[in-house]
């Protein structure tokens, strides 16, 4: 085995990102605090080739060489928008009819495991603050929670890390026919 060059990898300019077909997701950010949580992010949509993230609140917002750290570009190629109230957010895009799911533990929650999204659907991902989760004012106006199985001691993952395991399970549905 040889590890790939960069140049060898056949990724995509930014410019050729923006004016690519999108996955149907967006990816909401209710009040994040660390600005490496928010890179990464990026990054993750990035890769996902999603169509936007919102960052609300506390979120904040590039350009900042915190985000950029681990979002390595993605600021960039990836459009964002910012709302100073999650709930905001929440109103526009129900208004343009996107499913609104809050990744929490809830009562009612679905495992990601047994979610089956629908192709033809839009879909937004409500990710929530480090220690006090996705606020009960955001999941009570979401149309349904998801939650990732966890097996040992702790009771969540890094938000970052959420992300990836949510994005690629449910990005994963749209990308498959492409490969």
């Amino acid at each position: 085995m040889r590890k790939l060059k960069l140049n060898e990898l056949g990724r995509i300019s930014v410019n050729q990102f923006k004016e690519s077909t999108k996955t149907p997701i967006i990816v909401v950010l209710d009040n994040i605090r660390s600005l490496h949580n928010v890179g990464s992010i990026f990054r993750t949509s990035d890769a996902f080739r999603l169509e936007a993230v919102y960052l609300c609140g506390i979120t904040s917002t590039p350009p900042h060489k915190e985000i950029h750290k681990t979002a390595l570009g993605a600021e960039d190629s990836v459009k964002w928008q910012y709302f100073n109230e999650t709930t905001e957010a929440i109103e526009k895009l129900k208004q343009e009819e996107y499913l609104l799911i809050g990744i929490e533990q809830v009562e009612g929650s679905i495992s990601l495991k047994q979610f089956e999204p629908e192709t033809k659907s839009k879909y937004a991902v409500i990710l929530g603050n480090e220690v006090k989760g996705v606020a009960q004012e955001v999941i009570d106006q979401c149309d349904l929670c998801l939650e990732i199985p966890q097996f040992g001691t702790k009771h969540s993952f890094n938000v970052s890390v959420t992300a990836g395991i949510v994005l690629w399970e449910l990005a994963g549905k749209w990308l498959s026919d492409k490969d």
